[in-house]
């Protein structure tokens, strides 16, 4: 009854907990933002922000993840980062604010956590971004981006990953509706058509837009500059502007509009940029495109592009162009140029989209005044030209992990499928070996190697702990981010129903086992062994509880210190970072090792906060799986000296809460060689043979 008012106890502490993370300042945000940029005006109330240039312009957005998804991490705590995007999408940086992964606050440090935040910058949302490595370790041609993950610390890992996209997709929805939220449509290699010049302008794939001097002049009418272009009031009614638009991407076109070289041209710029789209540029008119100051290769300064409403960034592909003899001669005497734009960034090519050209006037001589009117026009290539794949599926992140942990998912998968069905079928036998010692150590050893130092199995208070915390309204998705311990969770709660604590304590945990190594390493070196008295035993077990509820005290009462006073499990030190850590840590978990060769497993006995947790888990315990004789306890007592955890009373009654199903009690009561109510039976049956003289009688020792 007192155990299950603490469990009720603690839950209730921890529902009552909410999360602790707060979001950095305006002034620590504003000193972060990379140069040249800076910190603009707060957009939103969750903490959006506009960046700006070092020309006070526009330039992209900031913004923390915590107050936009705030997923927990394994503390209870959301990982808080910065994230700065320019208004394509692109990552200028991110950057690790605050958290409280017990695994880099004092376990790696944070230096690969900030590592890891480098990856993002330069890459789109609308790259196919995944934590890991392509299966097999080869470029599995996918599209997908690989970011390379954390050894040790890949559930944090892939929590903080989908913190950052889950934020920029939000804020993506919101501020930059035209950026891809998927893969782009792309030209088909398998269309190939022949098309003549009058098939490019019959079927509207070649667009023309022109423009009168008098036109161009209606538009500044009314305005500073409406004198300031005396050839167009000389010849109003001839072309300002006479431009033709071609999109490139569809190779029947472009072989179309292009000479031979131009074209080889074009494919090697197309083996190189794989996403972007070339436009072709003709104008024959005065306007010319570019200004005499623009540079090749930079976005050109009078031609833009919208598509949807919003801006699609165009920019000179550096390609002399040579026009296909097949066009006719009034085009070849133009200016033509071929500009680029990337479709990851939201230009969908079989769409249509609007190009605008700025006509620019000057007034005054020293110091001119520049005005200038857009004129725009629409163009649209069929769809029939293009291919346009699904969007990519990203696996949830219980996909990618199980993906990226497959083989180490099998392997534990079949040691649990061995393990738990002969501990639960042929337990008997199972303690009945001669050989049974050497197989359980085995079994341990396993447990430490695979389970434990390769696998990174090794369960922690600190789970459960934020697991409760979550209960109160947060997400337990975190929980999905580490299958391999889930699965060893998993193990564990049907253990709690048919054993009790004692299969994770007994079997299943990479610590115990180093613990009971060291019990038998002591016995080798044929060390003293010292064991508390009946009374000292029991009452030191009580302090397992407390620790638990001391850690509790500290994630509601403070829990900024929840990663330090984590620490009271060696768990850390001695499993997940092999001994590599401060030199306090590792001799905290050195200590308990040194005393487990005389003290059989003193911290799994009587201070670990894990282990008071699973004792009241085995409240859930539904049967009594240790065999008992009426004569256990009256009057033999071998099985409660044998037992070095000191779980059966005097009674014989087994105290399942302490049992860590060692099963030398199970050995001892089916071998009638040591359990003495056997003995005792055997040498009763003996009797009666040796009186009447029965041929098959030993005689009694």
């Amino acid at each position: 009854m007192a155990r299950r008012l603490i469990l009720a106890v603690l839950a209730w502490l921890m529902l009552a907990q909410g999360a602790w993370a707060e979001p950095v300042s305006e002034a620590e945000l504003a000193r972060l933002v990379p140069a040249p940029m800076s910190l603009g005006e707060k957009l939103t109330e969750d903490g959006l922000y506009e960046v700006i240039n070092a020309g006070g312009a526009h330039a992209g957005y900031a913004f923390q993840t915590e107050p936009m998804a705030a997923l927990p991490g394994f503390s209870g705590a959301p990982i808080n980062v910065l994230v700065v995007l320019d208004l394509e999408g692109r990552f200028l940086d991110v950057r690790l604010l605050n958290h409280n992964e017990p695994i880099f606050v004092s376990g790696l440090g944070e230096a690969p956590f900030h590592a890891f935040m480098e990856q993002y910058r330069g890459h789109s949302i609308s790259d196919s971004l995944v934590v890991g490595t392509p299966y097999g370790g080869a470029s599995d041609g996918t599209g997908l981006v690989y970011l390379q993950g954390v050894t040790k610390a890949t559930a944090s890992v892939r929590i903080a990953h989908e913190s950052i996209l889950a934020a920029a997709l939000q804020v993506a929805r919101q501020k930059m509706g035209g950026v891809a939220s998927g893969p782009p449509a792309r030209p088909n290699p398998d269309i190939d058509e022949d098309l003549g010049w009058q098939d490019l302008l019959d079927q509207g794939l070649i667009a023309r837009k022109t423009v009168s001097n008098a036109e161009v002049d209606a538009l500044f009418a009314g305005t500073l500059w409406e004198d300031d272009d005396p050839e167009a009031r000389a010849t109003p009614d001839a072309p300002y502007l006479d431009l033709w638009i071609a999109d490139l991407g569809p190779r029947s076109i472009a072989r179309a509009l292009l000479s031979p070289d131009t074209l080889k041209e074009l494919d090697r710029f197309h083996e190189i940029s794989t996403f972007d789209e070339p436009i072709l540029l003709i104008e024959t008119a005065r306007h010319g495109l570019v200004s005499p100051d623009f540079v090749r290769n930079t976005a050109p300064d009078w031609i833009g592009a919208e598509q949807n409403g919003f801006p699609v960034a165009l920019r000179d592909a550096d390609l002399l162009v040579e026009l296909s003899e097949a066009v006719p001669q009034a085009l070849h005497g133009g200016v033509a140029m071929i500009l680029r734009t990337d479709r990851r960034l939201g230009f969908d090519p079989a769409a249509p989209w609007a190009l605008t050209v700025q006509a620019i006037r000057e007034h005054g001589v020293f110091h001119p005044q520049v005005g200038a009117v857009t004129l725009s026009t629409e163009h649209a290539t069929p769809e029939r030209f293009f291919l346009r794949p699904e969007p990519m599926r990203r696996l949830s992140p219980a996909e990618e992990a199980i993906r990226n942990r497959q083989a180490d998912l099998i392997g534990l998968a079949g040691f649990l499928a061995v393990l738990l069905p002969v501990l639960l079928l042929a337990q008997s036998r199972l303690a009945g070996l001669r050989a049974y010692t050497p197989v359980r150590l085995g079994v341990l050893a396993a447990v430490l190697g695979l389970v434990g130092w390769w696998g990174q199995g090794q369960l922690s208070i600190v789970t459960p702990l934020a697991t409760l915390q979550a209960m109160s309204g947060g997400s337990l998705a975190f929980l999905l981010y580490d299958p391999f311990s889930l699965l060893v969770w998993g193990a564990a709660i049907l253990g709690f129903v048919l054993w009790g604590r004692g299969l994770f304590c007994g079997w299943l945990c990479p610590f115990g086992a180093l613990q009971e190594f060291a019990h038998h390493l002591g016995r080798l070196m044929r060390l003293p062994r010292w064991e508390p008295s009946r009374r000292w035993d029991q009452r030191l077990k009580k302090a397992k509880y407390l620790a638990l509820a001391g850690l509790v005290a500290v994630t509601v009462i403070a829990p900024q210190h929840m990663d330090k006073a984590a620490e009271i499990e060696p768990f850390k030190t001695a499993i997940t970072t092999y001994f590599w850590r401060d030199w306090y840590y590792t001799a905290y978990a050195a200590l308990w090792l040194v005393l487990g060769l005389v003290v059989f497993k003193g911290f799994c006995r009587y201070l670990c906060p894990l282990g008071a947790l699973m004792a009241l888990g085995g409240l859930l315990r539904l049967r009594r799986w240790i065999p008992r004789r009426a004569e256990c306890g009256s009057p033999c007592q071998l099985c409660a000296v044998k037992c070095n955890y000191g779980a059966i009373r005097k009674s014989g009654a087994i105290q399942y809460d302490e049992c860590f199903q060692c099963l030398d009690c199970v050995t001892i009561h089916d071998d009638p060689r040591q359990c003495v109510p056997l003995i005792l039976k055997a040498r009763t049956d003996r009797r009666p043979a040796r009186a009447t003289g029965h041929p098959n009688t030993v005689p009694a020792e």
